[in-house]
């Protein structure tokens, strides 16, 4: 799966842009979307306008981590691996027995959007099994992206030269754009438009960044670590009405 979101959705973290990082353009001339359409035949690529894009395929997907899309009122979800409590969550958002995981990733979204009973972080640990997902909603412009804190799911991110953010669970997608900046996305961890990157697993403690070195001893990019000395400041997360302000608070 991939997904390219423009700049002004999603703002990558300084620490993972690498200085002289052979990064190139995602989207002009659709560059990122053509190669993984040749690298996976049969994709489905989903434009997004000026926010990005989506894309996804079933090619060489693990029988054990499958691959799922959906979009729902213009909530688009990208979801890869599985939930172990299908059932529980079902239950907890009012859904029917034939909704799948991705359904329920968009749902949890829609609740804590437009009522906001849990903080975001809740929402995410709550989700118990290997995973990785990308959702998007086109009505806020707003991004929600997040891996389970064991890394199950291969999932990486990078910066590509016009700074927008790509996201795959294939590295070499990612380094065709991004170059060295790029790094596998920090386990336990969610990214949304309007709060960038937390640790859902330690949601009071800021995130630091530590240069990661490949083999040939190049920074490329960076990993976050959870800063157990660092407390964030907690101001909490208020009942909201609607998908525009919903991402002012989260």
């Amino acid at each position: 799966m991939l997904a390219v979101f423009h700049k002004s959705v999603a703002k990558s973290p300084e620490a993972l842009q690498t200085p002289n990082s052979n990064s190139l353009s995602s989207l002009k001339d659709a560059f990122l979307a053509n190669h993984f359409s040749s690298v996976h035949p049969g994709s489905v690529t989903v434009n997004l306008g000026t926010s990005g894009l989506l894309a996804y395929s079933l090619h060489r997907q693990n029988p054990l981590l499958p691959r799922l899309f959906a979009v729902v009122d213009d909530i688009f979800c990208l979801f890869q691996g599985h939930l172990e409590n299908v059932a529980n969550l079902k239950q907890q958002y009012g859904l029917n027995k034939t909704a799948t995981e991705v359904i329920i990733i968009i749902e949890a979204y829609r609740t804590l959007r437009d009522r906001g009973p849990y903080p975001a972080n809740q929402v995410v640990r709550d989700f118990q099994g290997k995973f990785a997902f990308i959702l998007y909603d086109s009505g806020s412009k707003t991004a929600f992206v997040a891996a389970d804190a064991d890394g199950n799911v291969p999932f990486v991110w990078g910066t590509d030269a016009d700074g927008n953010l790509v996201f795959s669970d294939e590295a070499e997608i990612v380094t065709a754009s991004c170059g060295k900046s790029s790094a596998p996305f920090p386990q336990g961890c969610f990214f949304t438009t309007s709060g960038g990157l937390s640790s859902f697993e330690h949601p009071l403690n800021e995130l630091k960044p530590v240069p990661r070195v490949d083999s040939s001893g190049q920074v490329c990019g960076a990993t976050f670590k959870v800063d157990a000395e660092a407390k964030k400041e907690t101001t909490g997360m208020p009942r909201v009405g609607s998908a525009a302000n919903w991402s002012d608070n989260i």
